[in-house]
C-alpha cells in the first residue's frame, strides 16, 4: 500500500499522541509547554457546533493544553471527585437547549449527574473535561461507560459561549485514546433527530462513522482508532486554528500598549509612535498607571480600565511586572498578547521560571502568546497597517513574509529590505518563541494573498518533524527561504557508531530537513535576500539552463564560473539563433557561451537579445550584465531590460547585474514587473541556482512512502522490549538479526557460538568460505581490534578463532563468543544507518561503506519517513553510484532493491522509535541483491517527551 507522502502524519504522528493521551492519567505536576497537533471528534446528546479542532499544546502528565478553532486555548484534563461543585455549576450554567440535547429532558437531575461524572473509576467509566479562565472553571465535559466488553456508550456537554469552536472534538480523541487502551473498540452514541449539527458533526469528525435511524433517535457508531485518512482531516483543522490565532497578533481591531510612555526614545513610546505614524486601521490604548495622556491620547490606568476589550495587547514593562499584566489582561478578556520585554528564558534559571509563570497565565486564560523578548510584529496590509515594533524605521510594503528569532538582527533585515526595495507583508519577531512559533505563521501565510515568498531566520527548532510537514506542504505553493545558524552546533552529538560519526560532522541534519521539505537554505543573509529578490519578482526557473548576456567579458567569465559552482549550465546557444543575434549585434559581439554583447552595445542591443534567448526556449534563466560604457546610459539599459521583461515567455526567469555606484534605475523596479537586480555577477549566479533548485523540487512528482505487509512490527517490539527489560543497549547478534528479518533485511546464513570448536563446527555446518567475527561486552569496531578474518575455510575457523580471542584480548576486550557466516561474494560497500535524533527524530543515512566510511565521507542524509524518491536521490547523490551502476564495464548491482533495503530501514525505524543508533556496515551491493555482512543497532527507552516532538510546535 502506498500514500502520499508530502505533509503525511505518519505512524510516529499517531503513537505519540495517544501517549499524550495516556500520560493524562500519571500524577505529575505540570510545566509549561508548546502547541501540538489536533486530534479529536464531536461528541452526542450535546449542543456542539463545528469540529474545527484544536490543537494538542504538548503534554505535561496531569493535563494537556489545547488551541481551538478560534486560536484561544483550553486545558484538558480527567475529572476527579473534587470537581463535584465545579461540574454542578458547570451544567447548571447550559442552557435549557443544552441540557435537552444532552439529558434529553430540560429537567434532568443535575446534582446526581454532577456526582455520577466525577465518580468515574476510569475503567468501566471515564471522562474528561476542559477548564478556562483564571479560576478554571469547566467549559465542557465528555465520557463514557462501558456497555460491553469491547464497547462503550459516549456522551459529551459544552458550555454554550464555547459550542462551535472543535471543543467536543478533542475531548473525544482523549476518550477513544483511554478506551482504546481499556479493550474499548467502539464508541456508540444515542442523538436526538432534532440534533443536526451534533449529527453533521459526527460525520464530519474524521472518524469512520455508522449512523442509523431509530424510534425518535439516531444511533452513531464509530471505533475508538483514528485512521490516517482522518488524521489527514484533522490536520486540515489544526491549520485553521493557527492561522485565527495569528489573526489576533497580525490584524487585531483594537490594541492596547501596556507601557505606553509619553516619550520618544523608550521602547514603550516608540511602539505607540510607530503604531500612531504607521495609521493604524483599529483602535488604540494607551496604559500608562502614571500618565494621563501619552501622545496626545487618553491614556489608561490599567487594562481592565478600557472602554473595550482590545484583540491585543503589547506589553513593555519590567519583566518582574509581566505576568501581573498579562493576568489583568486575561481577566479583561484580551485574546493576545506581544510581549516585548526581556529578561525571561535567556537570562538564565530565573528568568525561565518567570516565562513559565507567564505561559502559565497565558494557558489559563486562552491567550496567545508571541514573545517574550521580541521586537514586535508588524503587518502592511492596507486594512490593517499595524506596526508594533520599535524599529526605527519603517519596511515598505510588498510580498514578503519575514520571521526573525533575533530581535536585533531583525532591525537590520528591514534597513537592508528597504535599501533593496524588497516590500515586506508582514515582519515577526518571535523572541523566546514561548507559545506561537514559526509553524504557526507559516500557515498563516500560506493562506494570506498577500504574502508570495516567506523568509526565516532560524536560530533553533521547537518542532523540526512538524516544521517538515508544514513546509513541504506550504513551499509547493510559495518558497520558503531559510538562514539557519549554529552550523558547527551539531558537531557535539556523541556517538559511538559509524553512522553517528558521519552525521555529527556538520549540520547534514537541518540540510536533510531543508532539502526534503523543499525550503531554499542560504548561507548568509545577503543570499537570503538575493534569492528572496528573484523568488518575489520572477517565476522559479523550470530547469537549470541560463543564458548569459553581459557588455564585458569578464564579468560574464565570472558569471559562468559562479553558474557552474551552483549546479546551473551555462547554454550553448543553436546555429539558428545565433544567425539571428548576428543580424543586430555588433560585428565583434561573442557569441559563445556567454554571450559577449561587447561595450558598444546599445540599449536596443540588450532589448532584441534578451527577447530572442528569451523567446528561443534554450534558457529556463536569463542574467543580463551591465558594465557602465562611455556611450551608453545606464537608465535606457534598464529601460530596455525591463521592456524586454514583458516579451519574456511564461516561466522565464530574468535577472539583471548592474556593476556601477549609482543608484539602480528605477525602471527595474516598477510595479507589476519588477528585475531584481544585483551588484556582482557571483550574487546573480547564486540566487538564480538556488531558485533553480527550488523549481526543481517544486514541479517533481511527490515521493511515496510505502507501507510493507510483509513487516513482522508486533514481533520487532517483542525483541526490543525484551532487550530493554534485561538492561541492554547494544542487541545481542542474535537479537539483531531477528530484528532484520521482521524487516524483510536481508543477511547472509550465520550462527552464533560460545567457543572456538563450536565456530568450526558451525563453519562446516554452513558450508564453503566464511567469515568470522568476534563477540565481546563494547567491542563495536571489530576490525580495529583484529576482530574479524574473512575467507576461512572450515578447517581454518578453530584455530583463528583461538587467535582472535587473545587479539581482541589485547586490545581490551574479553571474548564471549563468535559469530561465523556465510561468506559474501566481492561487490560494491555501502553503509546504511540510523541516528535518532532528539527534535529531528530519526536520520537514515547511506554512504560509501566498510572500514574507512569516516574517511570518505561520502553520505547522503534523510529525515524519515522515507519515500520512495528519497530512496532514489540518496544513492544517485553518492559520489560511488557509478560503481552501482556498472563503471568501466562491471556488472550493475540491483539498485532498485539497495532502494527497497532503504525503505525497509526507515520503516523500521519509524516504527520503532526505541531504536537509538543502527549501523549496518558493510552493506555489499551485488547484482543479485545487496546483502548485509554486519549490523549493530542500539535501543533506548522511547519516553513521551521524545515521542513528542511531533507534537509540540
Amino acid at each position: 500500500m502506498l500514500y502520499d507522502h508530502a505533509g503525511q502524519l505518519t505512524r510516529n504522528d499517531l503513537w505519540a499522541w495517544g501517549e499524550a493521551t495516556r500520560r493524562l492519567q500519571a500524577p505529575a505536576t505540570h510545566k509549561p509547554i508548546e502547541p501540538a497537533d489536533p486530534t479529536g471528534v464531536q461528541g452526542p446528546r450535546t449542543a456542539v457546533g463545528d469540529p474545527h479542532l484544536a490543537v494538542g499544546l504538548e503534554q505535561p502528565a496531569s493535563h494537556i493544553d489545547v488551541v481551538l478553532r478560534d486560536g484561544s486555548t483550553v486545558r484538558v484534563r480527567p475529572v476527579r471527585r473534587e470537581d463535584e461543585p465545579a461540574m454542578l455549576a458547570f451544567l447548571r450554567g447550559l442552557s435549557e437547549e443544552s441540557r435537552l440535547l444532552r439529558f434529553f429532558s430540560a429537567g434532568a437531575d443535575l446534582v446526581g449527574q454532577a456526582r455520577r461524572f466525577t465518580q468515574a473509576d476510569g475503567s468501566e467509566a471515564y471522562g474528561v473535561i476542559a477548564t478556562a479562565g483564571g479560576g478554571g472553571e469547566i467549559v465542557g465535559h465528555a465520557g463514557y461507560v462501558r456497555v460491553t466488553a469491547d464497547t462503550a456508550e459516549v456522551a459529551f456537554a459544552i458550555a454554550d459561549p464555547r459550542q462551535g469552536r472543535g471543543l467536543a472534538t478533542v475531548l473525544l480523541a482523549h476518550l477513544a485514546a483511554h478506551a482504546h487502551d481499556q479493550g474499548i473498540l467502539t464508541f456508540t452514541a444515542v442523538v436526538r433527530p432534532d440534533n443536526h449539527r451534533m449529527i453533521e458533526v459526527f460525520r464530519e469528525s474524521g472518524f469512520p462513522v455508522e449512523v442509523q435511524a431509530g424510534v425518535d433517535i439516531v444511533c452513531v457508531a464509530l471505533p475508538t482508532e483514528l485512521t490516517a485518512a482522518g488524521w489527514e482531516r484533522f490536520e486540515q483543522r489544526e491549520q485553521t486554528a493557527s492561522v485565527a490565532a495569528v489573526d489576533l497578533v497580525l490584524a487585531p481591531r483594537a490594541v492596547a500598549v501596556v507601557g505606553a510612555s509619553r516619550r520618544r526614545g523608550t521602547v514603550g513610546g516608540e511602539i505607540l509612535h510607530n503604531i500612531l505614524a504607521g495609521d493604524f486601521q483599529g483602535v488604540i490604548y494607551p496604559v500608562n498607571p502614571s500618565a494621563i495622556s501619552v501622545q496626545s491620547m487618553r491614556a489608561y490606568a490599567s487594562v481592565l480600565d478600557l472602554p473595550e476589550v482590545p484583540d491585543l495587547a503589547v506589553i513593555a514593562v519590567p519583566a518582574p511586572a509581566v505576568v501581573d499584566v498579562a493576568r489583568q489582561c486575561g481577566e479583561a478578556g484580551v485574546r493576545g498578547l506581544v510581549v516585548i520585554s526581556a529578561g525571561f528564558a535567556e537570562i538564565g534559571k530565573g528568568g525561565t521560571r518567570r516565562q513559565s509563570e507567564l505561559l502559565e497565565v497565558c494557558r489559563s486564560f486562552g491567550m496567545r502568546l508571541v514573545g517574550p523578548n521580541c521586537l514586535g510584529v508588524l503587518n502592511t496590509a492596507a486594512s490593517v497597517q499595524l506596526n508594533a515594533t520599535f524599529m526605527p524605521r519603517t519596511p515598505q510594503s510588498g510580498s514578503v513574509g519575514f520571521l526573525s528569532q533575533s530581535g536585533g538582527l531583525g532591525i537590520a533585515i528591514v534597513d537592508a529590505a528597504n535599501q533593496l526595495r524588497l516590500g515586506l507583508s508582514a515582519f515577526v519577531s518571535i523572541g523566546n518563541k514561548a507559545d506561537l512559533s514559526g509553524n504557526d505563521f507559516i500557515q498563516y501565510w500560506e493562506q494570506d494573498d498577500d504574502t508570495n515568498v516567506i523568509l526565516l531566520y532560524l536560530e533553533s527548532f521547537g518542532n523540526a518533524r512538524k516544521f517538515s510537514r508544514i513546509a513541504r506542504r506550504v513551499a509547493h505553493t510559495k518558497p520558503i527561504v531559510a538562514v539557519k545558524s549554529g552550523r558547527s552546533a551539531a558537531g557535539a552529538r556523541a556517538t559511538s557508531s559509524h553512522t553517528g560519526a558521519l552525521l555529527a560532522a556538520s549540520d547534514v541534519t537541518v540540510d536533510a530537513l531543508f532539502r526534503q521539505a523543499g525550503v531554499v537554505r542560504t548561507d548568509t543573509l545577503g543570499e537570503l535576500f538575493d534569492v528572496a529578490a528573484l523568488l518575489s519578482s520572477q517565476p522559479a526557473p523550470r530547469g537549470n539552463r541560463v543564458a548569459i548576456l553581459s557588455n564585458a567579458g569578464g564579468p560574464g567569465i565570472l558569471c559562468a564560473d559562479a553558474c557552474a559552482t551552483s549546479g546551473l549550465e551555462v547554454v550553448e546557444l543553436p546555429s539558428r539563433l545565433r544567425a539571428r543575434l548576428r543580424r543586430f549585434l555588433p560585428a565583434e559581439a561573442g557569441l559563445g557561451d556567454p554571450v559577449d554583447l561587447v561595450a558598444t552595445a546599445s540599449a536596443t542591443d540588450y532589448r532584441r537579445a534578451i527577447e530572442a534567448v528569451g523567446r528561443a526556449g534554450v534558457a529556463d534563466a536569463i542574467i543580463a550584465i551591465f558594465v557602465p560604457p562611455l556611450v551608453t546610459e545606464a537608465a535606457d539599459v534598464a529601460d530596455a531590460i525591463s521592456a524586454a521583461a514583458d516579451r519574456l515567455p511564461d516561466g522565464v526567469a530574468l535577472t539583471a547585474v548592474f556593476m556601477t555606484d549609482i543608484a539602480t534605475p528605477v525602471s527595474l523596479h516598477r510595479s507589476g514587473n519588477p528585475i531584481p537586480v544585483y551588484a556582482f555577477p557571483e550574487d546573480a549566479a547564486r540566487a538564480v541556482g538556488h531558485a533553480a533548485r527550488y523549481g526543481a523540487w517544486r514541479d517533481a512528482p511527490a515521493g511515496r512512502v510505502p507501507v510493507f505487509e510483509d513487516c513482522r512490527p508486533d514481533e520487532a517490539a517483542a525483541v526490543i522490549a525484551h532487550a530493554l527489560g534485561g538492561g541492554v543497549d547494544w542487541l545481542s547478534p542474535p537479537d539483531v538479526a531477528s530484528l532484520l528479518d521482521c524487516y524483510g533485511l536481508p543477511t547472509p546464513a550465520a550462527r552464533q557460538v560460545a567457543s572456538a570448536a563450536a565456530a568450526g563446527r558451525a563453519a562446516s555446518e554452513i558450508g564453503g568460505q566464511v567469515a568470522l567475527k568476534a563477540i565481546a561486552p563494547g567491542l563495536l569496531h571489530k576490525s580495529d581490534a583484529g576482530g574479524v578474518r574473512v575467507g576461512l575455510s572450515p578447517t581454518q575457523v578453530q584455530r583463528a578463532a583461538r587467535q582472535m580471542a587473545g587479539t581482541v584480548a589485547k586490545a581490551g576486550f574479553a571474548v564471549e563468543g563468535f559469530l561465523v557466516q556465510e561468506m559474501a561474494p566481492a561487490g560494491v560497500e555501502l553503509i546504511v544507518g540510523v541516528v535518532q535524533d532528539r527534535a529531528f527524530g530519526p536520520l537514515v543515512a547511506c554512504g560509501a561503506g566498510g572500514t574507512s566510511t569516516e574517511l570518505l565521507g561520502d553520505v547522503a542524509v534523510r529525515l524519515t519517513p522515507l519515500s520512495d524518491l528519497d530512496a532514489h536521490e540518496m544513492l544517485r547523490s553518492l559520489k560511488v553510484f557509478p560503481l552501482l551502476d556498472g563503471y568501466r564495464g562491471t556488472q550493475p548491482s540491483d539498485i532498485p532493491a539497495l532502494e527497497q533495503l532503504l525503505l525497509r530501514v526507515g520503516a523500521l525505524v519509524e516504527a520503532h522509535p526505541e531504536i537509538a543508533e543502527l549501523d549496518l556496515n558493510p552493506v555489499v551491493a551485488l547484482a543479485s541483491g545487496p546483502l548485509i555482512l554486519d549490523a549493530r543497532i542500539r535501543v533506548e527507552p522511547h519516553d513521551a517527551d521524545r515521542a513528542l516532538p511531533l507534537l509540540a510546535r
